[in-house]
């Protein structure tokens, strides 16, 4: 999922040039909040629904996976609408960066039905819970702890590429060894960017709402949706290779 990548290198950027003032307006960080939760739920949701209507139909499935033109075709447009609402988040409008988020979440869901071939309904199902509960928890911490977690940012990002790296390294090696240490690598790494991710959008939260602008907060919701629901696509995808390996 290289897409979380570009997302988190311009997640910063998306509201770097937004100035909030600390002096105006009631902070109730809690309602922006409960809507990065609504609008990435809801992405959860499409997701797992594209990817169960895509397994259920052959036709979808012969069209997408019968030809590696089309599999190559849909990782672009994910990776195009990633940049598009990460980099253009303060020109689009929040309409636009809604439909073009749940847009992105529905192709990810076709190109995740993949994992339906690679694993059983019950291990899928057990890794949705595991994460589920393991995303919950560190969200959790990220929400309410008082220690800074900014400091681990540049450390989490230089992780995810060297992780991505010796991914695609992998692919030639063919190293099990090798897999097992990203695949825990990668559990590990996701746990922590929950919670700094969680902070770092309660804090953009707090500023949206002290600043009072309406489309302001809704777009620091979109962002935070999609920033979250990488996360847990990530740790999920992560856990579920963790849980394959251990039947094998």
């Amino acid at each position: 999922m290289n897409d979380y990548t570009r997302a988190q290198s311009n997640y910063d950027r998306g509201y770097a040039s937004s100035s909030y003032s600390s002096n105006t307006g009631a902070l109730t960080f809690s309602g922006v909040m409960t809507r990065v939760y609504v609008w990435m739920t809801a992405a959860l949701m499409l997701t797992a629904g594209a990817a169960f209507l895509t397994v259920a139909s052959p036709t979808i499935l012969n069209l997408i996976f019968g030809n590696p033109v089309m599999v190559w075709v849909l990782f672009g447009g994910e990776l195009a609408l990633v940049m598009a609402i990460s980099w253009g988040i303060n020109r689009l409008s929040p309409t636009m960066a809604t439909a073009l988020f749940l847009l992105y979440s529905v192709i990810n869901g076709v190109t995740m039905s993949s994992i339906f071939f690679a694993y059983s309904i019950g291990t899928i199902a057990q890794a949705f819970a595991a994460s589920a509960l393991t995303f919950g928890a560190m969200s959790i911490v990220g929400w309410t702890t008082k220690k800074d977690l900014s400091g681990i940012g540049r450390i989490v990002i230089m992780a995810l590429i060297g992780l991505i790296i010796a991914s695609v390294v992998n692919i030639f090696l063919g190293s099990s060894m090798l897999d097992a240490v990203i695949t825990y690598a990668g559990v590990f790494l996701f746990v922590g960017i929950t919670a700094w991710d969680t902070q770092k959008i309660k804090t953009m939260s707090e500023a949206a709402e002290v600043y009072g602008d309406k489309d302001a907060t809704r777009r620091v919701a979109i962002l935070g949706a999609l920033s979250l629901y990488l996360d847990f696509i990530n740790l999920f995808l992560y856990i579920l290779r963790l849980l394959g390996r251990n039947r094998n």
